[in-house]
């Protein structure tokens, strides 16, 4: 086949730009996203410096309550996200989280923030983005077709990474010029984009999705569709095994950087940033492939550890540096891969709740795991911290790679079973035409 045209490989790479519901939401998270990154920054600098004196314990307790909910909130989070309107239930959210930023940036602003007050805020905002998750999750599939969905979750990832690499980065110079507080204010401010986009998005134009009629056992109905279905269990084991002792980058990059290598703050900013910069590599990366496939997902698992093998013995400062590139290429490769991969193949109207319980595995893992990677990184250093991450992707590759083997080779003996020589009616040879089908699609999906 001759080579594609780097325009065409541009133009499928952002497909999804074309549709004007997905461009308008695109544009709205991005400046949203942006000014979440600004106000996490801000509220770690004034709880560390200016509400205490560098009282780590602090910013871990104002952690847990942002992120707390997150995991425990989820079930009924997905439920509301299957059984309402999600454009409206977004407004509502985005509209509280926008409350939040002003009115805490107004308690910065003014002088009369405490410390009990930041916590207070957290919590809200972990309630508030706890049933924000899922619906915004699935609410990607009503702004395009199952064709482009695929594209549409990569490419919001490219959103968020981008956001995660110019956030940090815009916040720290505002402090330093202006100070934390008017940081807030602006979060609140960038929330009008994403308000904006869902108030003019054209309703008519949106995917028609099944709304879930009120009835008892849907939050157990919904784990038991997940049960039935081999590959979204392995898909969300793997993505638990990595996610929670591989996607603990911060605890990697500063122990390597302060450590190891003995360099400074400018040394471990640069470091984030080149992280960064290779996610959003592996999030356009994987918008350039027409449909998710778990095969892709497993390779690059695989690949994650071997990064993070080459991480952990990288001699210098600046190959460690390098191997950053690889590892955010693969871990992002991944982690958009599987997160495509579990929407595009879930029944609709089950999806916010697998949505909910994905970002529940892929969150609710962190609190298990960053308190013994770091702690292997205080006793035995950090190359051991990062061999941690390197077993998880690869131990997560060989469980979902020997599934997709088991599996096949029973789909295989399957389809190999003789069928009747000559169907005697229409009625049964459409009958067995369907069973080949059947065998057909469920491995094709699964490799």
């Amino acid at each position: 086949p001759h080579p594609a045209h780097p325009r065409r490989l541009v133009s499928a790479m952002f497909r999804s730009l074309r549709v004007f519901n997905y461009r308008l939401w695109f544009a709205g998270a991005l400046v949203s996203n942006t000014g979440a990154w600004m106000q996490r920054t801000a509220q770690d600098w004034i709880v560390l410096t200016e509400l205490t004196d560098r009282d780590a314990a602090a910013l871990g307790i104002t952690m847990a309550l942002q992120f707390g909910p997150l995991l425990l909130l989820m079930p009924v989070a997905g439920l509301m996200a299957d059984r309402f309107d999600r454009r409206r239930l977004l407004m509502w959210t985005q509209g509280i989280q926008c409350a939040l930023a002003l009115g805490l940036g107004l308690l910065v602003v003014s002088g009369h923030a405490q410390l009990w007050q930041v916590y207070v805020f957290a919590l809200l905002l972990g309630i508030a983005t706890a049933i924000d998750a899922p619906a915004r999750q699935a609410f990607v599939s009503e702004l395009v077709t199952d064709a482009d969905l695929s594209n549409a979750v990569a490419l919001n990832s490219t959103s968020f990474q981008s956001a995660r690499l110019v956030g940090p980065a815009v916040a720290g110079v505002l402090i330093a010029w202006i100070g934390s507080g008017p940081v807030f204010l602006i979060n609140a401010l960038s929330f009008a984009g994403v308000l904006a986009s869902l108030a003019f998005i054209r309703r008519k134009e949106l995917v028609a999705s099944p709304r879930l009629i009120r009835a008892r056992g849907q939050i157990r109905d919904g784990l038991h569709y997940v049960r039935t279905r081999g590959d979204l269990v392995v898909t969300l084991v793997a993505v638990f095994l990595v996610g929670t002792f591989g996607f603990n980058f911060p605890i990697f990059i500063s122990t390597m950087s302060t450590v190891e290598f003995g360099k400074g703050a400018t040394e471990f900013g640069l470091l984030s940033s080149i992280m960064a910069a290779g996610a959003v590599t592996g999030s356009l990366l994987a918008a350039r492939r027409t449909r998710a496939r778990l095969v892709v997902a497993v390779a690059a698992s695989a690949a994650f550890g071997l990064a993070c093998v080459l991480g952990a013995i990288a001699p210098t400062y600046w190959l460690f540096a390098v191997t950053l590139v690889l590892i955010g290429v693969a871990s992002l490769t991944m982690m958009t891969t599987a997160n495509a991969y579990v929407q595009t193949t879930t029944d609709p109207a089950f999806r916010g709740r697998v949505m909910a319980l994905y970002l529940a595995i892929f969150a609710g893992g962190t609190p298990i795991g960053a308190p013994i990677v770091g702690w292997v990184a205080n006793v035995y250093g950090p190359r051991w911290a990062l061999a941690i991450g390197a077993a998880s992707g690869l131990i997560a590759a060989v469980i979902a790679g020997f599934w997709m083997l088991r599996r096949r080779n029973r789909l295989i003996a399957e389809s190999a079973v003789p069928l009747p020589a000559a169907p005697s009616s229409p009625e049964d040879r459409e009958l067995a035409t369907q069973e080949i089908a059947i065998v057909e699609s469920t491995t094709d999906r699964t490799s």
